[in-house]
């Protein structure tokens, strides 16, 4: 039997002894641990390590945690627990409501944080009746990574699929192109918009009956792009 694949975790905090002592415990419970001293070079690392949960401190020296949050979250579903000195109400409150899953201050038990870790991570596994997105003829089956256009398998390069995926996830509502950038090509692709209009004629030539009349990838004027769910 193979070894169970590491979780993903992406440290981001300014204090060299906090990071090594969460390296440590983190590597040691199953982890593949990378590291950030800074909000920016955390956003950089998010982008290109995906980490499956983030550990974010709010005092950065450059940007404030709850910016950082903010950044994040308006490309990453990634449970992230913030992990701080500051035990205000107000502070808690403020990481809670930008997107943080879990708050806890420091000092702090090892044994709680794995545990408030778990707990995170079991909140965003996918449900399955999400797992199959279906709009007419257009079928995309996300434990499988398998799309297909009336049952035939289409062929996705990985940035193509990327996006389909992004779209289900997100079926019905308009996705900013910032959105879309930040999502599928990080926090600094935010104004190659170009990308998206070569990626989504891609798309569209090969899912949509009709490429110049989409049915499924609907241009927002000036905003986005829609995935519509279609019924038969």
């Amino acid at each position: 039997m193979s070894e169970a694949k590491p979780t993903i975790a992406l440290v981001i905090d300014d204090e060299v002894q906090i990071r090594r002592l969460l390296r440590l415990t983190l590597e040691a419970n199953g982890y593949k641990v990378y590291e950030a001293a800074t909000g920016q070079d955390g956003l950089v690392e998010a982008a290109q390590r995906r980490p499956e949960v983030i550990v974010l401190d709010l005092g950065l020296p450059d940007l404030d945690g709850v910016t950082v949050l903010k950044r994040l979250r308006e490309w990453s579903r990634a449970p992230v627990l913030v992990l701080s000195v500051r035990d205000r109400d107000e502070d808690k409150i403020s990481a809670l409501d930008n997107g943080a899953d879990d708050y806890v201050t420091k000092p702090f038990s090892t044994g709680e944080l794995l545990a408030r870790l778990r707990v995170a991570q079991r909140h965003v596994q996918p449900t399955p009746e999400n797992a199959v997105f279906r709009s007419g003829d257009l079928q995309v089956d996300l434990t499988a990574r398998v799309v297909t256009v009336k049952g035939r398998e289409v062929k996705l390069t990985a940035t193509e699929y990327s996006l389909v995926r992004l779209f289900v996830q997100h079926s019905g509502k308009v996705l900013t192109h910032r959105q879309i950038l930040r999502e599928v090509w990080g926090p600094n692709s935010e104004d190659q918009t170009h990308y998206l209009r070569v990626y989504l004629g891609h798309l569209r030539e090969k899912l949509e009956a009709n490429p110049a009349q989409p049915e499924h990838f609907i241009t927002e004027p000036g905003v986005g792009y829609r995935l519509i769910e279609k019924t038969r």
